[in-house]
C-alpha cells in the first residue's frame, strides 16, 4: 500500500496526464464502474447462497422410497 508522499506524486501525475477538467469524470466513472462490481459480487453472492440453500433442503428431505 503507498505512503503518503508516494499518493501525492501519484495524484500530480494524474494531474499531470489528465488535466484538471478531466478529473471530475474520471472520478464519475471510476465511482460508477465499482458499483457495478460490487453489485456484480453482491448478485454471484446471492446465487450461490440460493443454491447452497436449494441443496441444503434437498439433502435435508427424507427419501420416499427407502427400499
Amino acid at each position: 500500500m503507498p505512503g503518503g508522499w508516494e499518493m501525492v506524486v501519484i495524484a500530480l501525475v494524474i494531474l499531470l496526464l489528465f488535466g484538471a477538467k478531466k478529473l471530475p469524470e474520471l472520478a464519475k466513472g471510476l465511482g460508477q464502474g465499482i458499483r457495478e462490481f460490487k453489485g456484480a459480487v453482491d448478485g454471484v453472492k446471492d446465487e450461490l447462497k440460493d443454491a447452497q440453500d436449494t441443496v441444503e433442503s434437498e439433502n435435508d428431505k427424507p427419501d420416499k422410497d427407502p427400499s
